[in-house]
């Protein structure tokens, strides 16, 4: 399965079962070099295998978002379950980034 995948000016970052912080180092940093190394606009957090995600996800997702938002760039969440959605809300990442159904 490969993680990180461009596709037009979106990189679509699929993420692990787990979340947390032993993963979230790796996930960064990649999504980084992707982000500052490539013609990406915008990113996609894939969230179809994901079952449990800790607060590190949510510093993935806003470290992200601070990097492309500069570039006039979105972030996007996908597949996110019912667990993962309420996550999201909870810490407020609905306000900056786009859930999608």
């Amino acid at each position: 399965m490969e993680e990180f995948k461009v596709i037009d000016n979106y990189l679509c970052v699929k993420l692990p079962e787990e979340v947390d912080h032993h993963k979230s180092a790796y996930i960064s940093e990649n999504a980084d070099r992707y982000i500052l190394g490539e013609q990406v606009n915008h990113v996609v957090f894939d969230f179809e295998a994901t079952r449990f995600m800790d607060s590190s996800g949510i510093g993935i997702i806003m470290g992200r978002y601070k990097k492309i938002a500069c570039f006039g760039g979105k972030v996007f969440a996908i597949h996110a379950d019912r667990q993962i959605k309420r996550i999201l809300y909870m810490s407020g990442m609905h306000k900056i980034i786009e859930i999608m159904e």
